[in-house]
């Protein structure tokens, strides 16, 4: 019988890689909570309309990403593709609007795109998105990126990321600059990529972000969106930048950075790297202030961004900024062998889980004979095993052998001065 695999592009996490996420996940919880940040959790699945309505239905997420299927009820639902669409249903669902109500939150979970898989781009892949809502001036928009720099300073990765700015004005800028910059093209379409052939009537400025070296080319001679933007626009992302630069955030403005989410409008910014190849986006968001009113909500201004948890783990490993102390390795290996001891052991064990909570111990269960449980022991990466044989428990003493020092050697200590010694070692 054949064995059952994993759905292409959607990946196990294993134990070894599960602390490094960990690690990344707590790391970034609690810079946003010192930035006064709330978690919020909503479902995986929504209504389809939500991000036919959201995202813009000739993006190509709605038109070839979305994975979409009928229920028992013939309702459409869709696997979310992105977070800030499901986090506005749930704020205006639950009131967390009404009556112009600040809000800054947060989310983590799986988000689900039918793309090609590679390293970097999954099927099944993973983000932390941010999002605050009424506040409508450029200092929230500053408060999110500063607070990204935040993140890559704790993690060690400011020095291999960049950041790229651009404002795309309002609704009215961007449809006068669309059909600017759709007859510039109508020039050159028999020179454009296919995509951006497709794009021209139906989404021309995700034309801008093309990877196509003929169309690149092509844009170089292409009206630029800044001498289309409203005033109120730039007067917006010359402030932003303005703060910015007071807080020594470097960044580089990007007149061809634009999102591929027909809500956004204003700020958009996006973190680049040139460590992990053509993947190199690690953070992205923007403006949307017209969101919440086009879901049904009351005119609420909203500005968010959203960072790949997989890419960033990738970022650490490429760079070297994985501490030491990240791993799932025990501390200590408890290895014990007889009914009396058996017993003994596990009193001792969770006597030690509970003086020093923050030991890493694991207890021998199984049986098996001492060569074989010292070969996990030092299979399992622990520092020290303690041993307990029938003898010993009567005795009331324990060996304590140091696996990764062998110049220690082994010792027999009184069960109370076990304590004082792994607290020392472990600086608990």
């Amino acid at each position: 019988m054949a064995k059952i695999q994993s759905i292409r592009g959607m990946n196990d996490l294993l134990p070894a890689e599960s602390p490094v996420w960990q690690y990344l996940e707590s790391t970034v919880a609690s810079v946003l909570a010192r930035y006064g940040y709330r978690e919020l959790r909503f479902p995986i699945v929504e209504q389809t309309e939500l991000f036919k309505r959201s995202i813009g239905e000739v993006t190509d997420i709605v038109e070839k990403e979305m994975y979409t299927f009928a229920d028992r009820n013939d309702e459409s639902l869709t696997l979310r593709p992105e977070g800030t669409a499901g986090c506005v249903r749930a704020c205006l669902q639950h009131g967390l609007l009404d009556n112009q109500q600040l809000q800054r939150l947060w989310y983590t979970g799986p988000m689900f795109r039918y793309e090609k898989p590679q390293k970097g781009r999954l099927r099944q892949f993973h983000q932390i998105g941010v999002e605050c809502f009424g506040m409508a001036s450029a200092d929230i928009d500053a408060e999110l990126i500063t607070m990204t720099a935040r993140f890559w300073q704790q993690l060690g990765v400011l020095d291999d990321v960049e950041l790229e700015l651009n404002s795309i004005g309002s609704s009215q800028a961007r449809a006068d600059y669309k059909r600017a910059l759709v007859a510039y093209l109508e020039q050159f379409v028999d020179q454009l990529d296919a995509d951006s052939q497709r794009r021209l009537q139906s989404n021309p400025l995700r034309i801008l972000d093309s990877k196509s070296p003929e169309t690149r080319k092509i844009l170089q001679g292409a009206p630029s969106l800044a001498d289309y933007l409203d005033d109120e626009s730039r007067q917006h992302f010359e402030q932003l930048k303005s703060l910015l630069d007071a807080v020594g955030i470097v960044y580089r403005v990007n007149p061809q950075l634009v999102r591929g989410l027909d809500y956004y409008g204003k700020t958009v910014f996006e973190w680049v790297t040139n460590r992990l190849g053509a993947q190199g986006t690690v953070c992205a968001g923007g403006r949307y202030d017209g969101l919440v009113e086009q879901l049904g909500g009351k005119a609420v201004a909203g500005v968010g961004f959203a960072m790949g948890i997989e890419r960033l783990c990738l970022l650490l490993e490429a760079t070297g900024n994985i501490p030491e102390s990240v791993n799932a390795d025990p501390d200590v290996y408890f290895v014990v062998a007889g009914e009396l001891a058996q017993q003994k052991a596990f009193t001792y064990a969770e006597q030690l889980r509970t003086r020093l909570p923050g030991l890493h111990l694991q207890l021998h269960c199984g049986g098996g004979s001492f060569k074989s449980q010292f070969k996990k022991a030092d299979k399992s990466g622990a520092c020290v095993a303690l041993v307990l044989g029938d003898n010993e428990a009567e005795q009331g003493v324990i060996n304590l052998k140091w696996l990764r020092d062998m110049d220690k050697g082994q010792q027999t200590l009184a069960w109370d001065d076990v304590f004082a010694l792994l607290e020392q070692q472990f600086n608990l």
